[in-house]
């Protein structure tokens, strides 16, 4: 297997489609305070914003961008669970928290893996 070339580009179409899920994120956030819409469709959609960022500037083939960015979702997730804000110092830096997480949750891997699934399938 040959390693995926990495070309920086930008993509229009990833670009309308990351800004429109960054929408549908920002309603979610402000307005959305349930137990699943808020904590677990959140988690899949950062995971479909993540991958459509990426493939705005970087010419990736879809299964390799959905695996990056789903790996990139689990490390944030682990880090949650030795509460990489407060080792930072940031824990009252309110962005940093929310950027970076606060709480480990095992189902939020489950989201990501959703997250890329969509991605590498729907949105190639």
């Amino acid at each position: 297997m040959r390693p995926a070339s990495f070309n920086l580009t930008f993509n229009r179409r990833y670009f309308f489609i990351a800004l429109f899920v960054l929408a549908i994120e920002i309603f979610i956030a402000r307005f959305m305070h349930d137990r699943i819409v808020r904590p677990f469709i959140g988690d899949v959609l950062v995971v479909v914003l993540l991958y459509a960022l990426l493939k705005t500037v970087c010419a990736l083939p879809a299964r390799t961008a959905a695996w990056s960015v789903f790996v990139f979702a689990c490390v944030i997730e682990v880090l949650q669970y030795f509460h990489l804000p407060a080792l930072l110092g940031l824990e009252s830096n309110r962005l940093a928290v929310i950027v970076l997480g606060a709480t480990f949750d095992p189902m939020d891997i489950l989201a990501y893996a959703l997250g890329a699934l969509v991605s590498w399938r729907v949105m190639r």
